[in-house]
């Protein structure tokens, strides 16, 4: 059971409920509510219903964060009317957020109609189930994600055609927004597969880490609360705004654009090295 002390319930200016963390000092999708943002962020900037749509096989989504599990439960009412398998795999490195959800799923009210196989997720860490049209085989990794995706077995994971990137802030929590968290992150997925990953922040350090680690980015939708987010991939074509050389012109001049190199959380400009990588990142070569 979690401890009470560590969440509590807060009413959003938006009349929707979601999760505060006490430990963390930060309330889980602000403003609009969970599902709304989850909506925004991942399912609607990923194009999800159209790529559904468009896809044949097993469609596979790693949820970097499950949290209290608002970005899956999006995706999964998104895919409920499309005959496929989904594959969704899980990581965070407690469950205590998704178990005080569980109980207060009737004031949350997405959670309506998945407490069954979100149950059985907190109990086997694995759910097989049916939503509607869709078959869902729904597999969670417990424990400190850094690590996880650093060990041998995350190079049989399943590579993902798009994932749900959502950590605690970079202050709170460095060790999730490290470069080299997102090259092994890129280096994990399969060329041969177009790849999407948007999140809620726009730092120039996080848009920085990124195309350093490989990967095409653009600037994202607003989601209520953030007027623009980010979307990385690995195929360009996945990206509607790709960052230009005007991005690079204010990334040369901002104050905190420099990658976090090691999970401790601080602010400097580019170096001469970083800054000379990003310019010969073939996104802006042809600029």
């Amino acid at each position: 059971m979690p401890d009470e002390t560590n969440y509590r319930l807060v009413k959003l200016a938006s009349g929707a409920h979601s999760i505060h963390s006490l430990a963390h000092d930060e309330t889980f999708h602000p403003v609009i509510g969970p599902l709304a943002e989850a909506e925004a962020l991942y399912v609607r900037q990923l194009k999800l219903r159209e790529r559904f749509e468009r896809h044949s096989g097993e469609f596979v989504i790693w949820d970097v964060g499950l949290g209290a599990a608002a970005n899956p439960v999006a995706v999964l009412k998104a895919a409920r009317d499309w005959s496929s398998k989904i594959q969704i795999i899980s990581f965070d490195y407690t469950l205590e957020p998704l178990e005080f959800a569980l109980q207060h799923a009737d004031s949350l009210g997405y959670l309506t109609g998945y407490e069954e196989p979100l149950q059985t997720l907190l109990a086997s860490r694995q759910s097989n189930f049916r939503d509607r049209r869709a078959q869902i085989e729904w597999t969670l990794h417990l424990g400190d994600f850094p690590t996880l995706i650093q060990s041998d077995a995350s190079e049989i994971w399943p590579k993902p055609h798009a994932i749900l990137f959502d950590a605690y802030s970079p202050a709170k929590n460095p060790a999730m927004w490290t470069q080299p968290l997102f090259a092994r992150l890129y280096d994990l997925l399969d060329p041969a597969r177009p790849c999407a990953m948007p999140t809620y922040s726009r730092s120039t350090m996080l848009r920085a880490s990124l195309l350093l680690a490989g990967f095409f980015v653009g600037a994202g939708h607003a989601t209520g609360e953030k007027e623009e987010t980010t979307i990385a991939a690995n195929a360009l074509e996945l990206i509607d705004e790709p960052l230009d050389r005007a991005w690079l012109k204010r990334a040369r001049n901002s104050t905190s654009a420099e990658p976090l190199w090691e999970p401790i959380y601080r602010q400097s400009r580019l170096s001469p090295a970083t800054l000379a990588r990003l310019e010969a990142h073939p996104q802006f070569s042809h600029d």
